[in-house]
């Protein structure tokens, strides 16, 4: 049985040429499904494989005579590349330097963000690592600061008709279902969100999008790790920073957009595709202001377990 997703349901085929074989056995070293097993000096096709080739690649992409290749779930031979020399990949500092660097920009510059950096944005975000392939990650591309206050200006009109979930009787009814932490965080952060929003909304004042010249919504699907939107988010924003632009990461959208009859009717409006367990906004523009200084942040802790 196939790892289902949204895109596929079935396995992917994997082809071995026993003529370039030469019975290395990396690929079998490589594949942690246990397709491959290697059979008088040969790779062969395993009989009992965990979940059926799930389309990771690896065998066909560490062969060094070009003798597996894997077609299905999105992937062919068509899909392999060069990888680029190791001399050109970035250093711990520069790395660092790109972290230090990065800060959360919710002042843009009235400046749009090019259609060639929104695409190498994407092209970047699309190496993260989003688990089991197919990806099941999914994104919005909003990249006009019009498209992105209309966004915010309906998300705005359906907080008001979605009131009741910060009501005093509501937060009170749900407090023993879903414990302390979570009061709390309705409490003291959601319902101050919704107020916030609304009443800004109202004065004509963005701060749901902040009116950014690009943002994007990378969202998951039911079948997706709630980790891999977050994954992909990340990486596009770090994309962004690399090229000179400023990007504030927005959770404050999508848990709220994700149950009930009136949150549908919002997605399919901007063409959301599913409701899904984890999903972030990146706001991206020129900023509007340099900073010359960073914050330090910690962690909550780390244990060196012995």
């Amino acid at each position: 049985m196939a790892i289902p997703t949204t895109r596929t349901n079935e396995q992917a085929r994997i082809s071995i040429d026993l003529e370039k074989c030469i019975g290395c056995g990396k690929c079998i070293d490589v594949c942690k499904d246990l397709s491959l097993v290697l059979k008088d000096g040969k790779v062969s096709l395993a009989s009992e494989p965990i979940f059926g080739c799930i389309g990771c690649g690896h065998c066909m992409a560490i062969c060094p005579s070009g003798a597996i290749e894997v077609n299905g779930r999105y992937l062919s031979p068509k899909d392999l590349f060069e990888l680029p020399p190791k001399e050109k990949a970035a250093g711990y500092e520069e790395l660092q330097t790109l972290y230090q660097r990065r800060r959360s920009i919710r002042e843009f510059r009235d400046e749009p963000v090019s259609s060639e950096k929104i695409k190498k944005i994407l092209e970047a975000a699309k190496m993260a690592p989003m688990g089991l392939p197919p990806s099941d990650v999914n994104v919005l591309v909003l990249d006009t600061k019009e498209k992105n206050h209309l966004f915010a200006k309906d998300f705005c009109d359906y907080l008001e008709q979605m009131q009741w979930m910060v009501s005093g009787w509501f937060l009170a009814f749900m407090r023993p279902f879903w414990g302390k932490a979570n009061a709390a965080v309705f409490r003291n952060f959601v319902k101050p969100l919704f107020r916030v929003y609304t009443e800004k909304m109202q004065q004509g004042t963005n701060l749901v999008t902040y009116d950014a010249p690009l943002a994007m919504y990378f969202y998951g699907s039911p079948y997706a790790d709630p980790a891999d939107p977050v994954v992909a988010a990340t990486t596009a924003m770090y994309a962004a920073e690399s090229l000179g632009l400023g990007t504030c990461m927005v959770g404050g959208v999508h848990p709220l957009i994700q149950h009930g009859s009136k949150a549908k009717k919002f997605r399919e409006k901007y063409g959301i595709k599913f409701k899904s367990r984890e999903g972030l906004f990146i706001l991206i523009g020129y900023p509007q202001w340099t900073y010359k200084k960073g914050v330090r942040r910690t962690f909550a802790s780390v244990v060196n377990w012995n």
